[in-house]
């Protein structure tokens, strides 16, 4: 099982560079471990795509479908006061944005508070830098 942050999980849903390895990736470890927000931020980045006019209306109503069959099946790390502390730390730790904290967090307390037994799947540079910091194991994922 992986961690999945949500920069990672969109490629899933609407066709990008990375969205072959990353469907391949899921095909071969489907048990997908998500922090709890993980998808109002997927949703976020659709509507956003759609908004600039990068998904047409039908694109964006079959990429939701496909993050409700996904989040159907995924494990979700739930909120918590331990998660909470945990975020508040690495935001003054490491360079992140509040739900790359709160990512971070539930992550860490997914793999015990042990980073380097969980692999974490993320495209976004500064959550893997603060991951790769924490001992995560971090998925490379080639640039097409």
């Amino acid at each position: 099982m992986k961690f999945w942050d949500a920069s990672a999980i969109v490629p899933l849903l609407v066709a990008e560079a990375t969205t072959p390895y990353l469907q391949a990736l899921a095909r071969r470890d489907p048990d997908m471990l998500v922090w709890w927000g993980s998808q109002a931020e997927c949703v976020s980045a659709l509507a956003r795509l759609e908004r600039g006019e990068a998904l047409d209306r039908k694109s964006a109503a079959l990429a939701l479908d496909r993050l409700k069959q996904l989040a159907d099946g995924w494990h979700e790390i739930e909120p918590s006061e331990l998660v909470r502390e945990n975020a508040l730390r690495f935001l003054r730790v490491h360079p992140l944005r509040a739900a790359d904290a709160l990512q971070l967090a539930a992550a860490f307390l997914a793999a015990e508070r042990r980073p380097s037994s969980l692999e974490l799947v993320t495209l976004d540079d500064g959550l893997a830098d603060a991951a790769g910091k924490e001992g995560f194991e971090l998925i490379e994922v080639p640039e097409a």
